[in-house]
């Protein structure tokens, strides 16, 4: 059985152009990526999925494995499940470009829940304890099942608390944050073509959604791993000034 990470990255992000190739400590934010899933023991193989020669030709004068994709995909997941026919795994984990702070465990409890659950798709989640973060549209927001299932992603807080003021939302139960990384069963990927158009991703720009309308299953993994993902310049900084704190 083999167990596969892609790492889908576009060059030309609209929030924050070329973010792949921002410098962090010398080295490019995808080098970082990369090599936080290499650490991972669980994972075999490691791809980047990118629709540019430049990356294609930076990833493999490190010794990464990478392939060009269209420049036509809308989303980190259709990049992904344009490559599936060439992976041979039973297991995909498409891991996000700008989370050079992963954490490789987490792609360890990743795999090791799904081994057990051999559910469609696996995703974690880890407990919003700042209002900032649930107030936060960056911050998506899952509702589950007691058993895990993911019932619904939104980049607004849910459950709605109707008895509290907003200020008090805490107090009422759990509310998950989502980590943007993503397992995925082969066949579930390789259905992704034939996934009609969802008005839900459309709405939200959540691409796990057209799997949820679909009608496929999500199950949640919790981690106390709080993603910093960078999305603007403020994000990058950020990062930035984490990775000169450690060395």
């Amino acid at each position: 059985m083999g167990i596969c990470a892609i790492i889908p990255a576009r060059l030309d992000s609209t929030r924050l152009p070329r973010k792949v190739m921002a410098d962090i400590n010398g080295w490019p934010m995808l080098w970082h990526v990369w090599q936080r899933v290499k650490q991972s023991q669980m994972i075999e193989r490691v791809v980047v999925a990118t629709d540019a020669e430049e990356v294609l030709q930076l990833v493999r004068s490190w010794g990464g494995e990478a392939q060009l994709t269209s420049s036509s995909c809308h989303s980190g997941s259709e990049r992904v499940a344009s490559l599936v026919r060439d992976i041979d795994a039973e297991f995909i984990i498409n891991v996000q470009a700008d989370e050079p702070l992963l954490d490789p465990l987490l792609l360890d409890d990743l795999v090791q829940s799904w081994l057990t659950l051999r559910c469609e798709i696996v995703t974690p989640v880890y407990q919003i304890l700042d209002p900032n973060d649930l107030f936060n549209s960056s911050v998506v927001k899952v509702a589950r099942s007691y058993r895990g299932r993911a019932l619904y992603f939104s980049r607004q807080p849910i459950p709605f608390v109707r008895d509290l003021p907003p200020d008090r939302w805490l107090e009422a139960g759990q509310f998950w944050g989502h980590v943007g990384v993503y397992g995925y069963r082969r066949d579930v990927l390789e259905s992704y073509p034939s996934l009609p158009p969802s008005l839900l991703e459309q709405s939200e720009k959540l691409e796990q959604l057209r799997f949820m309308e679909a009608g496929y299953e999500i199950y949640t993994v919790e981690t106390t791993y709080h993603p910093i993902a960078v999305d603007t310049w403020e994000d990058l900084e950020r990062v930035r000034g984490v990775f000169s704190q450690e060395d």
